[in-house]
């Protein structure tokens, strides 16, 4: 038998409010939020293509933080599925059986933190270092996805909440430590065969 954490005593009721919200909501509504909660990383993967393609056009420090960005995401990944494990909180889906959009994962899926959250909030944070502008776009997005993850019902608040928080930390965590580096790896790799990665042609 598996034990599990449940978080419903911690804000079940404000999922439950939203997923009330979302019930009464007009199908346009919830077909939008659920098609981006489900396929809205595809979002976040292009904006950090597109942050290094506009960084080779900088110089080759830039692009060497745009290459980064990938790399500090799939750190925040790493730490929030490793927090997953640890605390095993039930879906609130499958704790306070709700209807919900999206079908409820299957058991032992556990539900904090928000991977989708801390995989969002990570790509804002990695982003800012390379364009404050595509960080501030990735940014709305991160929150509107973090939003999503509750409103479709697949998490409790505090599970995005905290997923943010992860990612954006380690994110951060990890940009500044690269930071140091940029330089050096930059002048390495430009006398490599990659470096056509780093200047645009």
């Amino acid at each position: 038998m598996t034990f599990a954490f449940g978080g419903a005593s911690i804000d079940g009721s404000a999922y439950t409010d939203v997923v009330d919200l979302a019930g009464r909501s007009p199908g346009w509504v919830d077909t939008a939020v659920a098609a981006w909660s489900a396929y809205g990383l595809a979002v976040f993967a292009l904006l950090m293509v597109l942050g290094w393609w506009q960084a080779r056009r900088t110089g080759a420090v830039t692009a060497v933080t745009a290459l980064a960005a990938p790399v500090a995401v799939v750190l925040a990944y790493g730490v929030d599925a490793v927090l997953k494990l640890v605390v095993r909180e039930d879906r609130p889906c499958r704790s306070l059986r709700v209807r919900t959009l999206e079908a409820c994962p299957a058991p032992g899926d556990w539900s904090f933190p928000s991977n989708h959250a801390a995989i969002a909030a990570a790509t804002a944070v990695a982003l800012v270092f390379v364009s404050r502008r595509l960080g501030a776009v990735a940014a709305v997005a991160a929150l509107a996805m973090a939003a999503s993850r509750a409103w479709v019902g697949v998490h409790y608040p505090h599970d995005v909440a905290v997923g943010v928080l992860v990612g954006g930390l380690v994110a951060f965590a990890a940009m500044i430590l690269l930071r140091r580096w940029a330089r050096t790896l930059a002048r390495h790799l430009s006398a490599t065969v990659l470096r056509p990665l780093l200047a645009a042609p």
